[in-house]
């Protein structure tokens, strides 16, 4: 079978840098829903991973959409899917395909678990392997930066901490500056849009220029005026828009700077394989 051509990732064109395009609520339309991220202008998928058994059903993803690449890992939710092998699954699959661009979407939730110590069980192992094989990470972070901060600058102190993104940015500005400072992106997605998500705003007009990109995390949090409804990667562009009018910039700018953010985090293959 010949190989997929790979759409030109054309100036001005978004990168989704978080989706989930695997879950059921896609089967239906997904041939609808990938003409409309290809209509506004979405040139780049990266689809993140939440554990090993999606991995195949990621992978078929990117052999039926050329223009999409993922990560491999394990959410801090799902320690109900961490097994001994675990790491040597994610190694392996990671080294067969050079669409792998990241491990993750990793780190540590204590918004909804407060299981620490298994998260964190879960995570060095994570970490460990990013650095092994030389790839970022994709950093989940809820109600927990006091503890992720402390093992990400432990191991920065020791050379051993990747780079990476901090997905679906939340937190608070003080929170960005300390993960700015151990070298990491930041990634704004529909909660940017959200009227009461002030801090997230601040975080959206102070960020440098050279360290955010965008991303929907569809199917959740789609962005004003579809908050409620399931999300897409179309949807990038209303993020975009609003980080714009927040920056005080245009679309197109913010286009072009957070896709070549995109492309210094992720590296070459996420323009081409």
């Amino acid at each position: 079978m010949a190989a997929a051509v790979v759409p030109e990732l054309r100036p001005g064109s978004l990168i989704d840098t978080h989706c989930h395009i695997v879950f059921r609520n896609f089967d239906d339309d997904l041939e609808e829903v990938a003409q409309r991220w290809r209509d506004v202008g979405v040139g780049r998928l990266l689809h993140a991973c939440v554990e090993p058994s999606e991995i195949a059903a990621i992978r078929a993803l990117a052999d039926r959409f050329p223009e999409l690449r993922y990560s491999v890992g394990v959410h801090p939710l799902d320690t109900e899917h961490w097994q001994p092998d675990t790491p040597q699954v994610l190694r392996a699959a990671a080294a067969a395909d050079p669409r792998v661009l990241a491990i993750g979407e990793l780190g540590l939730d204590l918004f909804r678990d407060k299981n620490l110590e298994q998260q964190l069980a879960m995570l060095r192992p994570q970490l460990d392997l990013a650095v092994e094989l030389d790839l970022p990470v994709i950093i989940h972070c809820r109600d927990a930066a006091e503890p992720m901060l402390g093992e990400l600058r432990q191991r920065a102190e020791r050379g051993v901490c990747p780079r990476g993104v901090m997905h679906c940015w939340s937190g608070t500005p003080a929170e960005m500056e300390a993960f700015l400072e151990l070298g990491l992106f930041i990634s704004f997605s529909g909660n940017v849009t959200f009227p009461k998500a002030t801090d997230t705003h601040a975080c959206a007009q102070q960020v440098p220029a050279d360290r955010y990109v965008v991303e929907t995390d569809c199917p959740f949090l789609a962005p004003v005026p579809r908050r409620g409804k399931r999300n897409e990667p179309a949807y990038v562009e209303a993020v975009a828009q609003r980080l714009a009018d927040l920056r005080g910039e245009d679309l197109a700018a913010v286009a072009l700077q957070s896709t070549a953010n995109a492309l210094a985090l992720f590296g070459h293959r996420l323009d081409s394989v």
